[in-house]
């Protein structure tokens, strides 16, 4: 009989020290800093306070904010520890603990120092900042790829509407045609209210300013360089495409009377400022190659312009936003709430927050650029489109033949004609069918050309049909 040996027994292990895992690294809190705490800024140190306690759940680590950036750190902000304050934001956003910036402070520069140097120092970032994006996205994009860093701008858009994720994330798989958007506050209470009271821009727009939805200096808003800078984003994102602030053509709601608004009504449209990007429609004589996406531009516009009362657009009212996506596999979809404000603002911000959070949390990283495609931007000469125009003309037989004829010379054909008044007061109100920017410009400058015609009012673009 074979004996085998047992094994001695083993010797006791001494206890471990204990080794960083998950239960211990749920307690280490991810560091914030903020840069900016105005309206948009307090609101989100306030609600990172508030919600500590949901947000770590739904992060899996703290949340903890260890500086904000202000130009005035005496000044009052109640609820918020004025130890967290410093003037020396490059400082903060430098610092090696700091795991996410929020930037919120607006404008061109130091805020694009701020983030470079914040995803420099390997820091993932959310911000608002709308004209940054616009104008050098591409520099921002590089720099969180070189740090394997998130950048995410939900708020930069549309306020609390998701939009920005829907575009970059949920429609990545789907080929966007269009985006139509009113994605400025301010000119559409300016809008609607005249449209709804009868009043005039000018008082309209004292009226904004009293309530707090227009600034003392509304330039930004009227005049469309707002709308712009969104709307560059809205197209880079839905088209895979570099588009620039300077890429997007403009026009504000200056010029816009309460004639206009009376003409829209009585074709049963609405004046709304709105921005347009859209994506060409394929070349059908290019047999070789059916691709969908060979050889397509894109358009991206801002002015104002008459839409259907029956256009989902056309029922947002007041400082509401809302962005009409069409798409070839999801067909329309309608993004509407508020698109400005502390609260709504902040609670996009807070959205970016908790994602890039939790993608630190996983060690990875979300989307970044998506611009493949580079895709050629048309110039507006080359967009078509319908038109309304009015003329004041001369009350004499063949007024109306002279003009027409002036339409056909540039191939651009009229829908229907309106004559209003008589004798002095005499005018034609005219609608197009489409016709591009380039034919219609050149239609409108030989018509003021005409001595029957005394003036040509108002020029304005119909969409939605």
């Amino acid at each position: 009989m074979t004996t085998v040996a047992s094994a001695p027994p083993a010797a006791p292990v001494p206890d471990a020290a204990p080794v960083a895992g998950p239960a211990n690294l749920s307690a280490v809190p991810l560091r914030v800093a903020l840069l900016g705490c105005g309206v948009v800024g307090s609101e989100v140190a306030r609600l990172l306070t508030e919600q500590a306690v949901d947000l770590r759940a739904r992060v899996g680590r703290p949340l903890e904010l260890v500086g904000i950036a202000v130009r005035r750190p005496h000044r009052s902000r109640p609820g918020i520890d004025p130890a967290l304050f410093t003037t020396d934001a490059a400082a903060l956003v430098a610092r090696s603990d700091v795991d996410l910036v929020i930037e919120v402070i607006g404008g061109i520069e130091p805020a694009r120092s701020l983030i470079l140097t914040a995803l420099a120092h390997g820091a993932s970032v959310v911000t608002a900042n709308k004209a940054l994006l616009a104008e050098d996205g591409a520099t921002l994009y590089a720099a969180a790829e070189r740090a394997q860093a998130d950048l995410y701008f939900e708020a930069a858009v549309a306020g609390a509407i998701p939009i920005i994720r829907p575009l970059r994330e949920s429609l990545v798989g789907d080929e966007i045609t269009a985006v139509t958007g009113i994605v400025n506050g301010t000119t559409n209470f300016i809008l609607d209210k005249m449209d709804t009271d009868g009043a005039g821009f000018g008082e309209t727009l004292a009226e904004a300013q009293e309530l707090g939805y227009a600034e003392a200096d509304p330039t930004a808003d009227v005049e469309g360089f707002d709308a712009a800078a969104k709307a560059a984003i809205l197209a880079s994102l839905a088209f895979h495409t570099r588009v620039t602030a300077a890429d997007v053509y403009r026009e504000g709601i200056t010029e816009v009377t309460s004639s206009d608004i009376a003409s829209a009504r009585a074709i049963g449209c609405v004046v709304k400022l709105l921005a347009i990007c859209e994506l060409s429609d394929p070349d059908p004589t290019d047999a070789a190659d059916p691709s969908p996406s060979r050889d397509r531009s894109v358009s991206v516009r801002v002015h104002p312009a008459m839409i259907p009362r029956s256009h989902p657009l056309a029922s947002v009212g007041g400082a509401y936003n809302a962005v009409f996506v069409e798409s070839r596999s999801a067909g329309r979809l309608m993004f509407y709430g508020p698109g400005a404000g502390g609260s709504p603002t902040a609670s996009a911000v807070l959205g970016d927050l908790v994602t890039v959070a939790r993608n630190r949390v996983r060690g990875a990283v979300g989307p970044g650029e998506s611009s493949y495609a580079a895709r050629p931007v048309a110039d507006i000469g080359a967009v078509t489109t319908r038109y309304h125009l009015s003329l004041e003309v001369a009350d004499v037989a063949g007024v109306l033949a002279r003009i027409a004829q002036v339409f056909a010379e540039h191939d651009v054909s009229i829908q229907t004609v309106r004559q209003n008044g008589r004798g002095a007061e005499a005018s034609l109100v005219i609608v197009t069918h489409r016709a591009s920017d380039a034919a219609l410009s050149a239609t409108v400058a030989s018509l003021r050309e005409l001595d029957v015609v005394r003036d040509v009012t108002s020029v304005m673009r119909v969409e939605g049909e």
